[in-house]
């Protein structure tokens, strides 16, 4: 059976081919993949600053290398394409207003704690894994950009990740 593009093949399913009239069904669809929140941190030469991500993933074990991808139309885009070093935070469950401070319109590093790393990287203590990276490769991917990233140090501690689902933060429940 051949499968045809803008039908329904299942209980409530609905196949379409991704383009500029399906944008909201293609994103709903993406929005259908959980994922974790990180807040991604850069130093700049006018100061730290950090975007809240949820594009992250493993790579590789050996070497240790982790990827993430900000969109170009961002305006702080060239800000983390230009840095050689930068740091992903994973955050918990509990740190939902921490990523808020990172949006668009957030706060960013004002009134906010953080230290900075060996490389003068911003790192924000206390999330539940933190990735210290120096930049690998970078790769172009249509509206967004790919950055590799070789771990140079990690750290975590016990807690419930922070999750991302079809617009809305929560938690997951486990059995």
């Amino acid at each position: 059976m051949t499968l045809s593009a803008n039908a329904t093949h299942g209980p409530n399913e609905q196949v379409f081919v991704p383009d500029a009239s399906t944008v909201k069904h293609y994103r709903n669809a993406l929005g259908a993949f959980t994922t974790g929140v990180t807040v991604v941190t850069v130093r700049t030469p006018d100061g730290p600053i950090g975007m809240t991500v949820n594009s992250f993933t493993s790579v590789s074990l050996d070497p240790p290398l982790v990827l993430w991808s900000p969109a170009k139309s961002s305006s702080r885009h060239g800000a983390f394409t230009a840095a050689d070093h930068f740091a992903i935070h994973v955050l918990s469950v509990e740190q939902d207003r921490l990523s808020a401070r990172f949006t668009r319109c957030g706060l960013g590093f004002d009134d906010l704690h953080w230290l900075e790393n060996l490389e003068g990287v911003p790192v924000i203590p206390g999330t539940l894994a933190r990735f210290e990276c120096k930049l690998s490769s970078m790769h172009d991917a249509g509206d967004h950009t790919l950055i590799l990233g070789r771990v140079l140090r990690a750290a975590h501690r016990e807690g419930d990740p922070l999750c991302f689902s079809r617009g809305t933060f929560g938690r997951f429940q486990g059995h």
